[in-house]
């Protein structure tokens, strides 16, 4: 019962209230680790000594001494944890009123062998962490993340949603950058979704959450950044881990990957191989109403129904090199890259009826879609510390090369309400992508004094695309050049950025403040055919970007933030080419070369009570909304994005990590979005509002012998995305997980969307249309894994290096499936 009412408080709580009751004693004590330094940030927590319930939980000061205060009556434990360390208890004791003050025996804990045991740690961290500016989701610590691709690990990580498009918000707010490894992913859209996709949950370490990043990072990214941080083994010698799993939803999916590191005085070498297959599919169902001039009359309705199954594989590669000069100074080498060929089916089926509802025609469409996506990336990179104070310089090269191409054929044939064949056309088509992005960037550490640091930085990036769309009509046999879909973008890019940052650190008070400058030169170059003429377009604007932080520690109990920041979102580069590209009969898409920057200013407030309760509020307002717009050409909708006006969000969000017991551990979030937007759409003017409820729940379970268990879920209501409204959706996820072969194997056993709940399904209003859809996937699986961890330890130094680059990936848009 005591478990149950410290969960509920937690749950319930808004404001942090104790009541007294007699309470008078004082526990106090100190932690060190095995050589007997002490610990800094070591979190301690009191339990009840009948049933491990958690009393309270602190934090020991730099010197490892810790104290609680007001206890009442009554016999306790204490544990301990730290980063790097094996969780500790004391003996029990007892608080009474002849013995109001207990002074502990120093806790010491025991450093993290670098033996093969030791490789098992990982998944003892804690699922999510909260830091003073980012909240790290370790990957490994739920038993439900076997098996799921780096894009399903994000959906079920606090604050994040990803629509029905496979476009990613954080906190309500779309928008968001996708970092990997510290380093942009250069990708967007159905790109990005395409690499989330293919990443296997084995490959990951950490997701960072940061909602309003400092001014070193790229301004873009209305909603923040999302840092996916793959696997890197930091202990010295010879070490790695091999992994094998499979699933089954409707289709089967494997995945495998080898991870591998050989560190020793002089040099750090690592690489990191993973391949996958993955079966899946995706069913659309869309019901559109056409309406009269008037806006009421019905005069025509459509029904499509469409299945899209897709098989793909995908090879990963990542190999590095760190080589420690002396040191001072390191410098490395890393090498990436990834082929992903896929293959994907369309079956459509389409009812074009009267106002009654009576079938008038019927088009059924087949296509297939053969593709290829390929990149290769590398990363040069300079760490020199000029002293002991700090002083630290680095520097980063950047190449990435993405090389794509898509050969698809579509099939329309016609047909009267009887099935009576009236009509066939055959279109085929070949997209081929070229894109190639340079950066470089140097970054300069300076403290002034202990309390006091500067830090400056100059970046520059140049991009490259060459995309084609070529499109034939099939005659008799023969291919003729569809010169009205026929189309040759190119997209030239270059920015140019400096920042300065300034933290300061004064008794409880902390300030950051930081501003960067950004001037951004692009190009495009739309050339002509025999039937469309030439057009191009350039522009060159400069922006600045403020941020401050200010940070309050009021107590052991609790701390206080707030932070303001401006940031940018430029648009993806195909977005701007004004062209229509052709998805099936009924449905276009069209850029916009007048495409503007969005620009949002992001406020935020937050506390943290006893580092286990952090609450939130914020508020954001975006000028020059970049959103989709619908339009309606005939009977096709036409899909373009466009500047549509203003969007104020606010918002509150709590996040809870709960010991409940000492084998349960529940983190719980949920957040509250309202969003609001106003402006011109389709020359009709806008002003609509929504707002809507995520919440997130993980339960992890640690019982004897090794063995794990996991029970997990989130649950989004219904919600406002530009011009759609998306109805509630949810899903509920869980796992058991066993430790074999002395610590040095895992098996891992789950199944997520136990129910089938994760289905989006929406509707929307534009012009004189009116639409509805609902779409599912292969999104209820079961998984089982097993991950064999080997190595040899020997002695040398730890250096850990994280490469740097730009934000322009993010943008790219190469055409790949869905």
């Amino acid at each position: 019962m005591k478990n149950l009412m410290t969960l509920l408080t937690v749950l319930t709580l808004s404001a942090s209230f104790t009541v007294s009751q007699a309470q008078t004693g004082k526990i106090s004590g100190k932690v060190i680790d095995g050589s007997a330094k002490t610990i800094e940030s070591a979190t301690i927590t009191l339990h009840n000594a009948k049933d491990s319930a958690v009393a309270k939980m602190g934090a020991a000061s730099k010197e490892g001494i810790f104290s609680f205060e007001g206890i009442a009556d009554g016999k306790y434990l204490v544990s301990v944890t730290a980063v790097g360390h094996s969780k500790a208890w004391t003996s029990a004791f007892v608080v009474s009123s002849t013995s109001t003050t207990v002074n502990l025996p120093i806790i010491e804990l025991v450093p993290l062998s670098k033996d093969l045991s030791a490789v098992t740690v990982t998944g003892r961290r804690p699922l999510v962490e909260q830091k003073i500016d980012r909240m790290v989701v370790n990957v490994d610590a739920a038993v439900s993340n076997v098996g799921a691709t780096a894009l399903e690990v994000l959906e079920k990580s606090p604050g994040v949603s990803v629509d029905k498009d496979g476009n990613i918000s954080l906190k309500g707010k779309q928008g968001v950058q996708i970092f990997i490894d510290g380093r942009p992913s250069y990708l967007s859209g159905a790109e990005l979704v395409n690499l989330l996709k293919n990443m296997n949950a084995n490959q990951l370490d950490q997701i960072e959450l940061m909602t309003n990043p400092p001014a070193r990072y790229d301004a873009a990214g209305n909603s923040g950044i999302i840092n996916i941080k793959t696997k890197k083994n930091k202990a010295v010698g010879f070490n790695g881990s091999v992994t094998a799993g499979y699933s089954q939803g409707k289709y089967w999916r494997t995945n495998e990957s080898l991870n591998m590191n050989y560190r020793n005085g002089k040099f750090n070498a690592f690489m990191n191989y993973s391949f996958n297959r993955n079966g899946s599919f995706n069913e659309l169902n869309i019901h559109r109403v056409y309406k009269e001039a008037d806006g009421k009359t019905v005069n025509a309705i459509f029904d499509q129904q469409a299945y899209m199954p897709r098989s793909s594989s995908s090879n990963n590669l990542k190999v590095g090199v760190d080589y420690f000069i002396s040191k001072k100074t390191t410098v490395g080498f890393v090498a990436s890259g990834f082929i992903n060929p896929e293959y994907q089916k369309n079956y459509n089926t389409s009812y074009l009826k009267d106002k009654a509802g009576v079938v008038d025609s019927i088009v059924y469409a087949s296509g297939k879609n053969d593709g290829k996506w390929k990149n290769g990336a590398v990363n040069l990179n300079l760490r020199h510390q000029f002293d002991s104070t700090g002083r630290e310089l680095t520097a980063d090269i950047d190449y990435s090369g993405y090389r794509a191409n898509s050969v698809q054929s579509f099939m329309n044939a016609s047909f009267d309400p009887s099935w009576v064949k009236k009509g066939q056309t055959e279109l085929v088509s070949d997209i081929p992508v070229a894109i190639d992005i340079y950066s470089a960037k140097v970054d300069y550490s300076h403290p002034l004094s202990k309390s006091m640091k500067f830090e400056a930085g100059l970046k520059s990036s140049y991009v490259n695309t060459d995309n084609s769309a070529n499109y034939y009509n099939v005659l008799a046999g023969n291919a003729h050049v569809d010169y009205e879909k026929t189309n040759h973008f190119k997209y030239t890019e270059n920015i140019n950025a400096a920042y300065v940052n300034l933290n300061k650190e004064y008794k409880k008070f902390g300030v950051q403040a930081g501003f960067r400058f950004e001037n951004t030169q692009y190009k495009g170059h739309q050339l002509g055919n025999p039937q469309k003429p030439d057009s191009s377009f350039s522009r060159s604007y400069t922006n600045v970007f403020p941020t401050i932080f200010v940070s309050y520690k009021a107590g052991k109990s609790h701390q206080f933030g707030a932070s303001v920041g401006r940031r940018i979102d430029r648009p993806d580069y195909q977005d701007l080419n004004p062209f229509l590209f052709f998805i099936d009969n009924y449905t276009y898409e069209a850029g916009n070369p007048f495409l503007q920057p969005q620009y949002s200013t992001n406020i935020e407030l937050s506390h943290t009570f006893k580092g286990y309760l952090t609450s939130t509020v914020n508020y954001g307002r975006t000028k020059n909304l970049i959103n989709e717009v619908f339009g309606q050409k005939d009977y096709a909708t036409v899909v373009s994005r466009g500047n549509i006006g203003l969007r104020n969000t606010a918002g509150f969000s709590m996040s809870a990590q709960v010991p409940v017991a000492k084998w349960w551990n529940a983190s719980l979030y949920g957040n509250y979005n309202y969003s609001k937007y106003t402006g011109i759409l389709n020359n009709e003017e806008l002003n609509v509002s929504a707002s809507n409820v995520t919440f997130n729940v993980n339960n992890q379970f640690k019982f004897n012998k090794g063995w794990s268990a996991e029970l997990s879920g989130w649950y989004r209501t219904k919600g406002i995305e530009g011009q759609i409204i998306i109805k509630s959706m949810g899903q509920l996820n869980a796992g058991v997980g066993k430790q074999v072969m002395k610590g040095k194997g895992s098996v891992r056993l789950n199944i997520r969307d136990i129910f089938l709940t994760n289905k989006a399904s929406g509707y929307i209003n534009f012009q004189r249309t009116e639409a509805s859809f609902q779409n599912n996937r292969d999104s209820r699986v079961a998984s089982v894994s097993f991950t064999y961890r080997f190595g040899k330890p020997i002695k040398g130094p730890q250096n850990s290096k994280r490469n740097g680059a730009s934000d322009e990936q993010n943008r790219v848009k190469v055409g790949g499936g869905n």
